[in-house]
């Protein structure tokens, strides 16, 4: 028997997808939930084996957000929100935590000028007495797509064509076609803001929603927002030649240089947050990551601020090294059933195993600052001492014990299995309410922006009618001006 007869060498090869061992996969889309809004199920082999192939994509750099600057300083509460959690390192105004921020662009590689169109991740890490927190999150607060079984093709669609290793637009609106909750996303991406002036004069969200919860076991979702105290600044097509011709990581010199002159960046925490008992009050899912909150209904709530005032140590050690995972949270704060974090919650750790190797936890730069104590131990690149006899539990001959509970949110969670979208998709009104909440000038430049983008000669007739449909329905004239732009007749 021919041991290759039967290798797939393209996706001619097979008329329908199927998994790595070659079982049909009747649904490539959604994850499987216990019913329509979640949690993800572990046992959704397709998922779980599509993500782990994808986190080891790239030898040696970050699959995405290869390309970042972090530096050090401190989170300092400065509003009581202990009404809202028992997260001790927000238990009173003046508690300080130490932090580290890792700033980064998504998607080009760790060699890429720091000037092109792409989000920007804006990582913290905070060091608190409880272990560690990691909020990670972009300069949007919106993302592409809510479900994590599409990251992987999303990610692939932006990146370069894997044939010629040309990013391409033809692609990208491709693949987004089918998607049209990206369409908020791309009111951000295609906007000004797409291209950040510096990192000092961006925004950042936790993107996901979490889940805040008090003593009493009280649970709020909540969303987190960034602020820069010196303004939002952003460069435009021209200006960011300029910049990028001359220095291609102007971003992080800018950011090293900030903080050794003592011109130390800053950025407030604020809140938004809703009973899960109002989440049907909306013309949307609160949990999908696609929409935002309406600041008129959910209006911000200070917490705190961020401050970095130490440029780290070793660019290795405490940028390459430097690890996130959504999953590493603290008594207080737990996740929902955003379908997005859900996967986020395996997959970014599953990465870091991969990347940095199954110990990177002890890392100096991803460890824990508090005790701690387990029986993960051994594996490739073990850093810890340990002449301990008993690594299993209970025994009786080791005094650690079980930690005092801590409440999780309490909601029961019934449904049948089933891989579908959310109800409530409503993917065009916050696009077109961004849209029309810009002066003239603003708006013909991101008009433009979707010309150049639609214009490429890849794009088919059939490719642009969706994206004037689309549009159309988030905004008649904006649909109207790029149809007569690109010839082509607007239908909805």
């Amino acid at each position: 028997m021919d041991p290759y007869k039967y290798r797939p060498s393209s996706a001619f090869n097979s008329p329908f997808f199927t998994t790595n061992s070659g079982a049909p996969v009747w649904n490539n889309n959604s994850s499987l939930t216990v019913g329509s809004r979640g949690p993800i199920l572990l046992e959704d082999y397709h998922l779980v084996e599509k993500l782990a192939n994808f986190d080891r994509e790239r030898i040696p750099e970050r699959v995405v957000h290869a390309r970042g600057a972090s530096a050090k300083g401190f989170f300092e509460v400065t509003h009581d929100i202990s009404h809202l959690t028992c997260a001790d390192f927000l238990r009173a105004p003046g508690v300080q935590t130490p932090v580290i921020v890792l700033f980064s662009t998504v998607i080009h590689e760790r060699g890429s000028p720091e000037t092109l169109r792409d989000p920007r991740g804006f990582a913290v890490k905070f060091y608190t007495r409880e272990g560690n927190f990691d909020l990670v999150g972009n300069n949007f607060p919106v993302f592409f797509i809510r479900d994590g079984m599409k990251f992987p093709d999303m990610v692939h669609a932006l990146k370069p064509n894997p044939k010629s290793h040309i990013q391409e637009n033809w692609r990208i609106v491709d693949f987004f076609s089918h998607h049209p909750e990206s369409l908020h996303m791309f009111s951000f991406l295609f906007d000004d803001v797409g291209v950040p002036q510096d990192y000092r004069h961006m925004e950042g969200s936790g993107v996901n929603t979490y889940t805040l919860i008090d003593k009493a076991g009280k649970a709020h979702y909540v969303k987190f927002h960034w602020k820069p105290t010196c303004g939002v600044k952003c460069l435009l097509e021209d200006e960011a030649i300029k910049v990028g011709g001359s220095n291609h990581s102007h971003a992080t010199k800018d950011l090293y240089d900030s903080i050794a002159a003592g011109n130390y960046p800053e950025w407030k925490l604020f809140i938004q947050t809703i009973d899960p008992v109002h989440e049907d009050r909306f013309d949307f899912d609160p949990l999908d990551v696609t929409k935002t909150w309406p600041e008129d209904i959910l209006p911000l709530q200070p917490v705190g601020r961020l401050v970095l005032n130490k440029n780290v140590d070793n660019f290795f050690a405490e940028n390459e090294q430097l690890a996130f995972c959504p999953a590493i949270v603290v008594p207080g704060v737990y996740y929902s059933d955003d379908k997005l974090l859900q996967t986020r919650i395996f997959s970014y750790a599953d990465t870091q195993r991969h990347r940095l190797g199954p110990n990177y936890l002890q890392l100096p730069v991803n460890a824990p600052k508090c005790a701690h104590h387990n029986n993960h131990h051994e594996g490739f690149m073990n850093m810890m001492h340990r002449d301990e006899e008993v690594n299993y539990f209970p025994s009786r001959f080791d005094p650690v014990r079980h930690a005092e509970k801590y409440p999780i949110p309490p909601a029961i969670v019934t449904g049948r299995r089933e891989k579908c979208i959310i109800e409530k998709e409503n993917n065009f009104k916050q696009p077109g309410e961004r849209y029309r909440s810009w002066a003239p000038d603003r708006q013909e430049r991101f008009i433009c922006r979707w010309v150049d983008a639609l214009s490429d000669p890849r794009v088919t007739h059939e490719i642009r009618s969706i994206w004037i449909s689309y549009w159309s329905q988030a905004d008649k004239s904006l649909g109207q001006k790029l149809a007569s732009r690109l010839n082509v007749r607007p239908s909805i």
